[in-house]
Formats: structure tokens, sequence, C-alpha cells
């Protein structure tokens, strides 16, 4: 397997706010703390305050791995939370079925690889990759299907309140459509055997996510937390009382998003005026303020101020922080240094610094997790036979054929010289008429202007009526944009693992962990 890299830029497919912050803008300077380099991790370890109980999330995590099989190295890891000199490097996602799209892995490899680039460059200190799940998400819809070439695999299950607490047993269906694509191959039945144990071995679908992942990325010591736990979120219970009653987030974000929208940024989040909902199982629903009153949308459930401060005392797990809210939590709890998160993800963090600036709480190292476009044998032939570099794959297919045409046909099907031509000569009668009337200026550029669409239309003609000889080239370049880019997107946002699984086996994964470098910022191109 071999690796090639280019910008981001070049794959047209990242946000001007994404670029100019890992491209180092100036202007974005004041919304995040440390730069995403070795630099910037060495003032965030310096700097580094951490507010949570390193025993409170070393024993919940052994509660939550004490059904499953860790590896050594899990354990280890684990262990090492202990360490005042351990910090977590953090990504975190949705629990999709069977691991969901490609990003899903992408995100986790690059935990894992910058947390070995870490310990590299900073020997006397340990990092963790962690894998956070979000447990607490009730988009349902989201997360219950998964990908598979063509085939679209669907839950069908009525859901409501958490995703990680809903209950598997219904996924048999879904899962039976998922083994039966992988088939009866060495590398097929071995991905069948670990989303099989993951999903009827356990109650849960926080616990299936976990065991699914661990057996994939375990033996790298990958740590999964959940962070739905009672005595976590008691450490987060003073900012859950003073956010929803003081409506701190929303007021430093609104003036955030301001200010970024003034510099010409697209805002990826809006905060609410209270970011928690109220959650219990099967019910997740927002909070909302009326009268000095906090009612619990569709329902009955409501509380003075003075009852919510008791509630939150005594039940914090009943409430769930929102988007906004969601990496505050995050930071209090774990011993974190960077945060991975794909381009939306990026772009809503820079809205939140202030508000972590508020509460106090350490805004870590911000990275973009590495992207990659996999190529197989057969479209790497066919690139070569087409003429077509791994750079011009991310243009758009019309201009994919125009290149094409122009590189393949020894016609002559651009006029630039016939254009440059016709100006000159325009440019001359111009001058002439001045010369006669100054009014007649305005027409020689109207003549010129009239006559340069002309030729730019007789221009397009020509490469049309060009183009219609070369339908099986045409359709090829086709073809090719479509398996590389199903939908017209980026592969890793559409394709599941499934695939590459059973072509390579874990080989897949080793050749990621062998290839991503998350301190370059470049999007990887992997022939397989």
């Amino acid at each position: 397997m071999e690796a090639k890299y280019i910008t981001y830029q070049e794959t047209n497919a990242f946000s001007s706010t994404v670029l100019d912050y890992i491209g180092g803008k100036a202007q974005l300077r004041d919304f995040y703390s440390y730069t995403p380099d070795f630099g910037g991790f060495s003032e965030a370890i310096k700097n580094r305050n951490f507010i949570g109980e390193r025993s409170v999330l070393v024993q919940t995590l052994k509660n939550q791995y004490a059904s499953a099989s860790p590896s050594s190295l899990v354990k280890t890891n684990i262990e090492l939370l202990s360490d005042e000199k351990t910090f977590t490097i953090t990504t975190g996602h949705q629990l999709n079925i069977f691991t969901g799209p490609l990003y899903f892995i992408y995100k986790i490899v690059t935990a894992i690889n910058l947390a070995k680039d870490l310990k590299t460059k900073f020997p006397e200190y340990n990092f963790v990759p962690v894998y956070w799940m979000a447990t607490e998400d009730h988009d349902f819809e989201e997360i219950n299907h998964v990908k598979v070439e063509d085939k679209m695999i669907t839950w069908n299950k009525k859901a409501a309140g958490a995703t990680g607490r809903l209950d598997t047993k219904d996924i048999i269906e879904a899962l039976t459509a998922y083994k039966g694509y992988l088939g009866i191959s060495k590398n097929g039945l071995m991905l069948s055997r670990l989303v099989e144990d993951a999903y009827t071995n356990n109650a849960k679908l926080s616990d299936a996510t976990r065991e699914l992942v661990d057996a994939l990325f375990g033996e790298y010591g990958l740590v999964c937390v959940d962070a739905d736990e009672i005595e976590l979120k008691r450490q987060f219970a003073e900012i859950i009382y003073k956010d929803i009653t003081e409506e701190n987030s929303f007021k430093h974000i609104e003036k955030t998003n301001a200010g970024l929208e003034k510099l010409g940024y697209k805002i990826q989040v809006n905060p609410r005026e209270i970011n928690f909902f109220y959650m219990v199982d099967g019910l997740r629903e927002r909070i909302v303020a009326e009268d000095e009153v906090y009612k619990v949308m569709h329902s009955d459930i409501s509380f003075s101020k003075e009852a919510l401060q008791l509630e939150i005392n005594e039940h914090p797990e009943r409430f769930s922080p929102n988007v906004v809210m969601r990496p505050v939590y995050q930071e209090v709890i774990l011993p974190n240094l960077a945060y991975i998160g794909g381009g939306a993800e990026v772009t809503y963090w820079l809205e939140l610094k202030a508000s972590f600036d508020h509460y106090k709480v350490d805004y870590p190292v911000l990275m973009l997790r590495n992207s990659a476009l996999i190529i197989d044998k057969r479209s790497e032939t066919r690139m070569q036979i087409l003429g077509i570099s791994h750079k011009q794959l991310f243009s758009n297919t019309e201009t994919l054929k125009t290149d094409w045409i122009k590189s393949h046909v020894n016609l002559q099907l651009t006029l630039d010289d016939e254009e440059r031509a016709v100006r000159a000569v325009f440019d001359q009668i111009k001058l002439n008429a001045y010369k006669i009337d100054k009014t007649l200026s305005q027409s020689a550029d109207a003549a010129k202007t009239k006559a340069l669409k002309l030729i730019a239309s007789l221009e397009q003609k020509m490469l049309r009526a060009e183009k219609r000889k070369h339908v099986t080239s045409f359709s090829q370049i086709e073809s090719l944009k479509e398996k590389l880019f199903p939908t017209g997107v980026l592969q890793e946002r559409v394709l599941n693992i499934a695939p590459m699984f059973v072509l390579y086996g874990d080989d897949f994964i080793d050749a990621l962990i062998g290839t991503f470098q998350p301190l370059d910022h470049q999007f990887t191109i992997l022939f397989v």
C-alpha cells in the first residue's frame, strides 16, 4: 500500500474556516488557545490545569470495561490515567451501527497516531488515545443505518431518549444483512464474528459499540469513554446549574459568533438560552425557562430554581449537555490535551473558547482529523489508462472531461490566440474611435464584449462536439468519479469499513496507522 499526500485546499472539500485555521491565519487567533503543532502542545502541557478527579475517571473506566476483555495496553492506559503526567488525546463520535462511515475510523486512527507522535516528542509524559462515545445523543435517525457499497442497511426501530441506552435485541435483521455482505472469506468471517459478538453479547448500544471498537483498536491502546455516569456528572454539577440559570454559554457564544460572522465565516451551531436536556430512560428533552420556572419540553416535568438546584445535586446524571456544552463537560472530566474533529467540529469548537474561559476550564489543542481517499487497484489502473493524476481526481466531472479532451485530442479546441487577436483589434478600433468622438469608445467596448462572448460560445460548441466523439472515455471518467466519490462527496462520508476489511483485513487499519500524519495537516491518498 502506497500513500500520497495533497493539501486540504486541493481537495475543494473543506470550508474557508477550516483552511484558515490549519493555515494559521492571524484573524482566527483569538478563537483558540494553542496552535495545532508541537509548539502548541508544549504550551498546553505546561498550562494544563486538570480540575477533575483522576481516581473517579479510572474507576469509572474499570467498571465500564468490567464485562469486556480489553487488551493489556488498554488496561495499562486506564491505570496511567491516575498519573499526573498522563494526558488524553480525544476524539468523539455518535454510536453509528457497525462503525458507520469511514471517517469514524479515521478519527480514531488520528487520535492513536497523535498520541504516539506526542510520546516520541515528549517522552516524560504519557498520552492515552480516547474515543468519547456520544451515548447521550438522541438523533437515532443519524446512526441507525450504514451504507455498504450500493446497499443501505437500516436498523428499523422506534427509538427515544439517549442512544447509548437503547436495547440492541431488535438489531438482528440489520446484523444479518451486514453479515450477508461480509460473506465467507477469511476477513469477512472475522469481521462478522466481531460485530455479532458485540451486538448480541451486550444489551445496550453503548456497550456493543465499546466492544466492537475495542476489538478493532484495542491493540493500539484506545480507551472508550461513556460519560453518561453519575460520578462523572457530579463533577460537572456546578457548571450545569450556573449555565442553566445564568445562560452564560449562550451569551458568550452569541458574542463569539458575531465576531466570526464579521470576519466572513459561517457559523456551524447556534446556542440556545439553555443548552441542556433533561434525560431519563426513554426521554431526552430540552429544558426551557418560562417565568422563572424550568420546564422539560414535551413532558409535565418542571422545577423552580431551588428545586432545580436540588435535582442537579441529587441526580446530575439526568442533565445532558447539548453540542455546545458537551466539549466543556469533556474537558472537566478528562485530563485532555487535544480534541480531534472533522471540519464541522473544528468550526463549532472555534465558537466555544469564551465559554471555556468563563468557567475557567482549559481549552485543548484543536486538531483536524486525518482524511483519506482509498484508491483500489482497478481504479488506479483506470486512472493510468485515462491519464488522470491523483490530484486531478478532485476536479468535478466536467472539468475532468474537458482536461482529458485538451490533453488527448490533437486539434485546436481553444481559441486563446484568436481571443487575444480580437482584443487587440478592438483596442485599436477603440483608440481610433476615441480620436473621432470620445463617446464612441463605449460603443467599441460593447462591440468587443459581444465579440468575445461569441468566441467563448464557439469554443464551448467545439468542445461539446469533440466530447460527443469520446463517449466511452467519458463514461469511464464518470464511473471512476462515482466509484471514488459516491454521491459526489468524499468517500469517507459515505462508505463503511466493510469493503476494505473484506479485501485487506487488519492490514487496512495497519495501513492507516502507518500513513496518517496528524501534525502534517495533509489529505492522504492511499493506493491499496
